[in-house]
């Protein structure tokens, strides 16, 4: 059961005070930027190589997030021309701790007791081309993506475990990121409130994004031909 200061969701960025950086860890090239299109505050990390330039929460590795919720949704955009590494480090009911990655560095996926590795795949602004489907450097006009991971159901899949919670995130360059959040409900972007209501969606445990998580929408367009929504 989700504790109350969880829910709905949590703003990890928001919760932990990432800005002060006493409750998060940074190191190399890593900045807080104003974005005027996002309308507000991301994070750039940047450099050669993963273990150089990274964002840590919590900032010791032996602390934890202890952060229950099934869905974790990161909004990000990978840097253009780039490769970039996400970790995610969550603990099984048993108490292992299993570290769960996507890059569009890996070429396949890959597993063991302890590490799942996932491909990841960058959507282009002009989708539709050949080379969907191929990992590697993310294309030029990478989009910003709403990435959710439904934590229960990937360890069940690809491990037979339970879930418990998550430990710690690590956000590796080369990447923009715009917030982290965890929760028990399943935001679907550009579902307004109304037609959530009218379809009955929230029985399915199905909600629109909350403001501090929703992707700026200028008038007249439609949210899915500007960003990606990926689940795993």
């Amino acid at each position: 059961v989700l504790a109350a200061w969880q829910r709905p969701y949590l703003n990890i960025f928001k919760h932990f005070r990432v800005e002060e950086w006493k409750r998060s860890a940074k190191e190399g090239d890593v900045a807080a930027l104003t974005d005027t299109r996002m309308k507000g505050t991301i994070y750039r990390i940047r450099g050669s190589n993963p273990a150089s330039s990274y964002l840590q929460l919590p900032r010791a590795g032996t602390q934890s997030l202890g952060l229950t919720g099934r869905y974790l949704y990161l909004l990000f955009r990978p840097l253009p021309r780039k490769h970039f590494l996400v970790h995610l480090d969550v603990a099984t009911e048993e108490n292992q701790v299993v570290r769960i990655s996507f890059s569009n560095l890996f070429k396949e996926f890959k597993s063991s007791a302890t590490w799942l590795q996932f491909p990841f795949v960058c959507g282009a602004a002009g989708e539709g081309t050949a080379r969907r489907g191929v990992p590697g450097a993310a294309p030029a006009d990478a989009r910003w993506t709403c990435l959710v991971l439904d934590l229960p159901s990937i360890l069940a899949l690809y491990l037979a475990r339970s879930y418990s919670h998550l430990r710690g995130v690590k956000l590796c360059c080369n990447l923009l990121v715009k917030n982290l959040c965890t929760s028990d409900l399943l935001f679907e972007p550009g579902v307004t409130l109304a037609r959530a209501r009218l379809g009955d969606l929230s029985c399915r445990g199905v909600a629109p994004m909350p403001r501090e998580l929703a992707f700026p929408v200028p008038k007249g367009q439609k949210w899915h031909d500007l960003y990606d929504y990926i689940r795993y």
